[in-house]
């Protein structure tokens, strides 16, 4: 079986699963934030189940308006914070908490061989680290929080293989971009992604998340990577017990294979994370804002590539460039190491962690007409602000060096 199949079978207790089966598999692991979890908790309430099924599976954290933005964003959290007070479920305040899917990894509450659905459709970021892991509806998720289990089809897997070393300033941001270019926003549609090759094997745990995260803007199920002993290092320091790995053996339904070795950059144009191009086709594009942040891209290694290219220059007059640590922890951390301070004498906004622009919520919502390019994960019609603004996709390495230069480019252009 595959990667997928083994850790549905497993978990279900049989001895083969196949793709198009329908099952009802017990989850390990139940999260929403406060854009999510309201919808749900009201759901559950209409059921008439008085307690969740296990308030140690059940985590709620406030990401998206936080700290909280206006009255009814206020609202929403305050609800999510009394269920989970009702409830006895996990839950990170803010202050204490962080972007979901960076948050709840790096806290020990992920491992291999789980399954674990969120009200978030980038729930799939935890594949990384060999977990089943996707996003679902707050109504689909108000039942597994009464229930514990869910039901979900077995999906077909595609794997992909990426030969070669990765170039300078390349690294899985750019990976996950090209890959959709190459096969669509719909080419992997409830498929199981298997990232796999030489070029992920020497890829950081925080690339790899990464890559994981954006497996649904191909419409992917979940993005699945094996356990091997970087995983195993970074399990190490943070999960406490046992826990199974699988490994995956196929069939698959395909098997995509690049050589990456002289890969560019890649920047995703408006409207869609598929609309992928190398760096050297983008031409003159000017901007009024860069982000560097999010699920996506807002880990330690994101923020050290991009504050080695901030460091002694300046964000161009006309961009407003906004840093957000995607955690507590993160931010801590960038302080330590003096991140911080090279971001804010480039002229950065430094953020508290939130998700806030990402989806046009807020800290750096556009105007008509304005341009963006952000580490972030999609850059749909209106997903940051004006529906007449446009989105660009990049890695922290191209967003940083554009921030300095007022257009998309590389940190090549800067002598990099």
């Amino acid at each position: 079986m595959t990667l997928a199949e083994k850790l549905l079978a497993a978990r279900t207790g049989r001895k083969s699963v196949s793709p198009g089966e329908f099952l009802s598999v017990p989850v390990d692991l139940i999260l929403a934030n406060d854009l999510t979890a309201p919808l749900a908790i009201q759901e559950f309430r209409r059921l008439g189940v008085g307690r969740v099924f296990d308030p140690k599976k059940v985590v709620l954290v406030p990401d998206h308006f936080v700290p909280a933005k206006d009255i009814a964003s206020a609202e929403g959290s305050r609800v999510m914070r009394e269920f989970a007070k009702e409830q006895g479920a996990v839950y990170f305040e803010v202050g204490r908490a962080g972007i979901e899917h960076a948050l709840l990894p790096d806290k020990g509450l992920v491992h291999p061989g789980q399954i674990i659905i969120g009200a978030d459709s980038h729930t799939c970021t935890y594949g990384a680290l060999g977990a089943f892991a996707t996003g679902m509806g707050s109504t689909d998720v108000a039942c597994a929080m009464a229930t514990g289990d869910t039901w979900m089809k077995v999906p077909h897997t595609i794997r992909f293989l990426y030969h070669g070393r990765l170039p300078k300033w390349v690294g899985g941001k750019d990976l996950i971009l090209f890959t959709i270019g190459q096969i669509g926003v719909d080419g992997a549609l409830y498929a199981s992604m298997e990232f796999d090759g030489h070029a992920i094997k020497e890829m950081s745990m925080d690339g790899r998340f990464t890559m994981a995260n954006m497996a649904v803007e191909a419409g992917a199920k979940t993005g699945l990577f094996a356990v091997d002993e970087k995983t195993l290092e970074y399990l190490r320091a943070r999960v406490k017990g046992p826990f199974q790995v699988h490994t995956s053996e196929g069939p698959y339904s395909r098997v995509m294979e690049y050589d990456v070795s002289a890969l560019e950059p890649q920047v995703a144009f408006p409207h869609l994370p598929g609309n992928s191009r190398p760096l050297s086709q983008v031409g003159n594009v000017e901007l009024d804002q860069a982000v560097i942040g999010s699920c996506t891209n807002g880990r330690m290694e994101d923020l050290r590539t991009a504050a080695h290219i901030l460091k002694g220059r300046k964000a161009h007059p006309r961009v407003r460039l906004v840093v957000i640590p995607a955690t507590q922890d993160i931010y801590l951390q960038a302080s330590k190491e003096g991140l911080l301070e090279v971001f804010v004498l480039a002229g950065a906004a430094v953020s508290t962690p939130t998700c806030g622009p990402c989806l046009g919520g807020y800290m750096g919502v556009l105007a008509e007409g304005e341009r963006a390019i952000a580490t972030t994960n999609r850059n749909f019609r209106g997903r940051m602000g004006s529906p007449k603004s446009e989105v660009y996709l990049a890695s922290p390495a191209v967003v940083a060096a554009s921030a300095v230069l007022g257009r998309i480019a590389g940190p090549g252009e800067l002598g990099l």
